[in-house]
């Protein structure tokens, strides 16, 4: 029990990877956390539908081979931050925080590469909205009407 099968409990499993997670104006972001639960990068676009994050992603985790980073210096502070372009020049995915070093900044889109190349195919259908704290989409142990 608490398992996901993959030997990893269920909290564990709700820390990292790719989700779904739902803003104050109720449209749609993807995020990508690392196992630690950091966020990694977030979908710079939102979204209307849940299905149209889940498309975005899936396109920009078909091509994670030939994905490039845009890598500039913050305007206001200190710091460098990545972008990955999309076909028409607009931002598809961005680092989710600046980072001091150029050199630093590089090494976290390379992790961000790697890590999408991990996931598995299908994501796990998963939403955050701000507020609470969030709770699996299915529930884990039996509720009394179940049984």
């Amino acid at each position: 029990m608490g398992q996901d099968g993959g030997g990893r409990t269920e909290a564990q499993s709700l820390r990292g990877g790719f989700q779904v997670e739902r803003a104050a104006n109720g449209r749609y972001q993807w995020q990508l956390k690392a196992p630690n639960g950091r966020v990694v990068a977030v979908s710079a676009p939102v979204f209307d539908t849940v299905p149209e994050v889940h498309r975005a992603f899936a396109a920009l985790r078909a091509e994670v081979g030939e994905l490039t980073a845009r890598i500039t210096h913050v305007r206001d502070g200190i710091g460098w931050i990545w972008v990955v372009p999309g076909p028409r020049g607009l931002p598809e995915a961005r680092s989710s925080r600046a980072y001091e070093r150029y050199a630093t900044c590089q090494n976290a889109f390379r992790r961000f590469v790697a890590l999408v190349e991990r996931l598995p195919v299908e994501p796990p259908e998963r939403e955050r909205s701000p507020g609470p704290p969030r709770v699996p989409l299915t529930p884990s142990v039996p509720r009394d009407d179940d049984v």
